[in-house]
């Protein structure tokens, strides 16, 4: 039976051993007389002191390997050239699994008995080469969590694991980030779609995106959209595509607060921009925020647009042009909302009811004209001010782009085109300079993907284009993704594995996402649909207890001196007194990990349940930007080649698009 202490924590005793057998050694050498042994037998003797000796050492410096590598502080960095990746596996790092070994070691390191053992000695000097140079502290938290396995190796993530979606937590400054380059550099080389969420507007991270698409030789499918930077920022409609037409409404709707009587005006609101959206497809316009704020302010000039175009078309309105200016109509007689209307509205809606004529989209635009206007307006304000943040200043013309302005050079994309094309797409939302703008293109976008993801599942890749379309995964990775995430969020998770997408989502905090989504229960959905979690340091323990409470409990055991004496009053017996010391092995149920563990975790070191539940401990390589010939010296360097490129294939018109429209390819 194996004893149940490893007993790797201690003095290297067996150091003293290999002294000892290396000096007899050297003696039978120089002195074999002295053992009673003749030549050449005392070089066998000689040789077999010389093996002792190297077994004893080799395990002496094991134990003081062990004890230093408990120490060391490490911070493990590659060039984006020397990145591992490959086409059937995702690269995290360097580490081992976890398992109940590595807890009981870890309890033993933090032991008070055993703080001495961990302040270095005279002999440290001797694993020179046999363990790496310790690197500087400012990687912080406890070295000893991945000390406890000194034989680490590459650790590595099935891609069909990331279909299920990766949650990655860790507070600020810890490596969140650059984790995300990581994983952003694998997928741009195996040629996957890649969507990048950055609510801050990261530049280091955009220059790494770029960088990265460059070296995949993938440049031409690069694309940036900036709210923080317009003037090189490609532009994007977040309501102008969409499977079914009542998607328009539910996005700009989705915006508005629906806590308490709120809940009333958002359904009204959602009914009004949908009319307003089933209007303007129906008039060849497409939707966008400009359109639904000019009309949200005053419904009649699109009324009288599509009664106008109704009127052209319906054979029973012939001559309705004629027959409406001989058309008298006393507004005394009209509904009190009519009143307050213009003339020509009033006419058409007036002349459409007297001919008892109907058309769905008519009907529903002139129900709107028979609440009076100023009460309109009441129903309508929670519309106008978030209307106002998307059409205003120089992020209006990204979101509500003119399609025939040719003096624009920025293209124009939808998610469909990219997916199509295999783009590249890095999303900057500025949320530092307003939240409420970022959030709500965030959702819009979120929403057009989930949208999208729909359409892919239900008719696959390349629909409407000729010939075969390979199908692609779509890797999105969110940074702060609790900034984005609304009710949008939800069905992309839960629904959109099946079409390729795999989302990997970051933020600092579980709470950040309960407060954001404003529900409990639905941050428990959210939670549930991420099978993989990757944890760095947290400071917040409930965040910490999203992990450690999927582990299972362990035994840890420790040794308990105890020593006794028994005197004896016997007169015959020959002893006076009886004692007796042994060392009892105690065993005591823990969890495998505790919160105060991730808490106290290195920069750049997390633990990762992956492969179905294993844990795993990793230091993952943080990519070093020094002499990376590809890394853009700045945004404005960007820019410079993103503008180079505009009689490239960017301003080429795709099959199945409309004309003068200018897409990612």
């Amino acid at each position: 039976m194996a004893y149940p202490l490893e007993a790797r924590l201690r003095p290297a005793h067996e150091l003293g051993a290999a002294c000892v057998s290396a000096l007899g050694a050297a003696m039978v050498l120089s002195s074999p007389g002295l053992f009673l042994v003749t030549p050449p037998w005392h070089f066998a003797l000689a040789g077999a002191l010389l093996g002792h000796a190297l077994w004893r050492g080799t395990a002496g410096l094991r134990t003081l390997r062990y004890r230093v590598n408990l120490q060391r502080r490490r911070r493990y960095e590659l060039s984006s050239a020397e990145i591992p990746w490959s086409t059937e596996r995702l690269f995290l790092g360097r580490g081992f699994r976890w398992d109940q070994r590595h807890t009981q070691r870890l309890y033993e390191a933090r032991l008070p008995a055993n703080r001495p053992l961990l302040r270095g000695g005279p002999l440290a000097g001797v694993l020179t080469g046999f363990v790496p140079a310790a690197d500087s502290s400012s990687v912080g938290g406890d070295p000893g969590i991945h000390g406890v396995e000194p034989d680490e190796s590459e650790i590595w993530m099935d891609l069909e694991d990331r279909v299920g979606h990766t949650l990655v937590l860790g507070t600020t400054r810890v490596g969140k980030t650059r984790l995300a380059e990581l994983l952003i550099a694998q997928d741009i080389r195996r040629g996957e779609v890649v969507v990048v969420f950055d609510p801050k507007g990261d530049v280091d991270l955009l220059r790494r995106v770029f960088a990265e698409a460059e070296r995949a030789g993938r440049a031409g499918e690069f694309f940036m959209f900036h709210l923080g930077h317009p003037e090189i920022s490609a532009r994007y409609n977040p309501v102008g595509s969409f499977s079914r037409i009542t998607e328009v409404a539910t996005r700009i709707a989705g915006q508005l607060p629906s806590e308490g009587q709120s809940a009333a005006f958002k359904e009204f609101v959602w009914r009004f921009v949908n009319v307003m959206a089933r209007a303007l497809v129906a008039l060849g316009r497409k939707p966008d925020y400009q359109e639904i704020n000019r009309y949200a302010s005053d419904v009649e000039p699109l009324l009288i647009d599509y009664f106008e175009y109704w009127l052209d078309r319906e054979p029973s309105a012939s001559g309705w042009r004629d027959e409406l200016r001989s058309l008298a109509i006393d507004k005394k007689n009209l509904d009190k909302g009519l009143q307050s209307r213009g003339a020509r509205a009033v006419s058409l809606v007036e002349y459409a009811r007297r001919k008892k004529l109907y058309d769905p989209i008519a009907h529903a635009l002139a129900s709107t004209l028979n609440y009076e206007k100023s009460h309109f307006d009441k129903l309508v304000a929670s519309l106008l001010p978030l209307m106002e943040k998307l059409t205003t200043g120089r992020t209006a013309a990204l979101l509500s782009p003119e399609l025939d302005d040719p003096t624009d050079w920025r293209p124009v994309f939808d998610w469909t085109s990219v997916i199509h094309l295999g783009g590249i797409v890095y999303v900057g939302l500025d949320a530092l300079s307003d939240y409420e703008v970022a959030a709500a293109v965030g959702n819009s976008m979120f929403a057009d993907l989930t949208s999208v993801a729909g359409s892919l599942y239900k008719f696959g890749t390349g629909r409407g284009l000729p010939g075969e379309v390979k199908p692609r995964r779509i890797a999105i990775h969110a940074d702060e993704f609790n900034e984005l995430i609304g009710d949008e969020f939800i069905p992309l998770l839960n629904k959109a594995g099946g079409a390729g997408f795999q989302v990997t989502a970051y933020t600092q905090t579980w709470s950040d996402v309960e407060a954001r989504i404003g529900s409990p229960a639905k941050a428990g959905q959210i939670a549930g649909n991420f099978n993989t979690l990757i944890m760095l340091r947290v400071k917040e323990v409930a965040t910490a207890e999203l992990l450690t409470s999927q582990l299972p409990e362990v035994h840890v055991v420790s040794t308990v001196v105890s020593s006794s004496v028994s005197d004896t009053n016997d007169p015959i017996d020959f002893a006076d007194f009886a004692s007796r010391n042994e060392d009892r092995i105690a065993p005591e149920t823990v969890r495998m990990l505790e919160p105060t563990d991730l808490v106290q975790l290195p920069k750049g070191e997390a633990f990762a349940l992956i492969h179905g539940g294993q844990l795993h401990k990793i230091r993952m390589p943080l990519p070093s930007a020094a002499s990376d010939a590809l890394m853009p010296t700045s945004l404005a360097a960007i820019g410079k080649t993103l503008r180079a490129r505009l009689d490239g294939p960017w301003n080429q018109p795709e099959i199945g698009f409309e004309a003068g429209e200018r897409r990612v390819v």
